[in-house]
């Protein structure tokens, strides 16, 4: 198989609690050549650390941004022509790197691949308002950073993630492959295990809802136009 540089992503905000436990599993895979790149997007704990702690991270500060402006500034960053990420309270399995390389190696024509995942609610957490419990029941579709590799000329190609929305940059990202009808796979394994806590970005459920919608309508300006040329 192709030893393809991976550049591994990790957006971090006020991330102690966390940040170790998604790092070793980064360090746990069985495949070879990763890069790691941790954006602490102003963190005021111990972030910075507990990144430099893991002599191989390379660590990236910029003042608070949100969590698209550091995943951008992770992408400007790296050297592999293989991109993938992970958010700092979750977790992949030993597999995930290995799997979505060789896959991506064996069909050049597929731009991205992702994976299933399974939502795990962390201990002593209740369930976040406007969380779907079933989601906690079986593994899903993961169209999410967590579970994607993408080809860096990809993200060149349909763009990086879009700064203007605060929690659904990756669902905008997402819809504009789909509007750009890039080909894609899905890894019919479990790669990522995604933690459900009270503090979860994404349990803003008003401000999810008003993003998802502002995409949408974005989504179908590209395609009426895309219909009109």
């Amino acid at each position: 198989m192709e030893r393809l540089l991976v550049s591994v992503i990790v957006p971090v905000y006020n991330g102690e609690r966390y940040l170790s436990a998604a790092l070793e599993s980064i360090f746990a895979q069985d495949y070879h050549p990763f890069e790691v790149i941790v954006v602490d997007d102003g963190s005021v704990d111990s972030t910075a650390a507990i990144a430099k702690s893991f002599k191989s991270v390379q660590y990236i500060y910029q003042t608070n941004q949100g969590i698209a402006n550091a995943m951008n500034r992770g992408i400007d960053a790296a050297g592999g022509e293989l991109i993938a990420f992970l958010d700092q309270d979750d977790l992949w399995t030993p597999n995930k790197l290995r799997l979505q390389v060789d896959y991506l190696v064996n069909h050049p024509e597929i731009q991205y691949a992702i994976s299933l995942v399974k939502f795990f609610l962390e201990p002593g957490c209740s369930v976040p308002p406007g969380f779907k419990t079933e989601l906690l029941e079986k593994e899903q579709v993961g169209r999410i950073p967590g579970a994607l590799m993408a080809r860096k000329s990809l993200l060149a190609l349909i763009g990086q993630f879009n700064a203007e929305f605060t929690i659904a940059s990756d669902a905008d990202w997402f819809a504009r492959a789909k509007d750009s009808n890039i080909p894609w796979a899905v890894i019919p394994e479990v790669l990522l295990h995604k933690r459900v806590h009270n503090t979860n970005v994404s349990s803003n459920a008003r401000l999810n809802n008003k993003e998802l919608l502002a995409l949408l309508r974005k989504s179908i300006a590209r395609q009426q136009k895309s219909t009109q040329e």
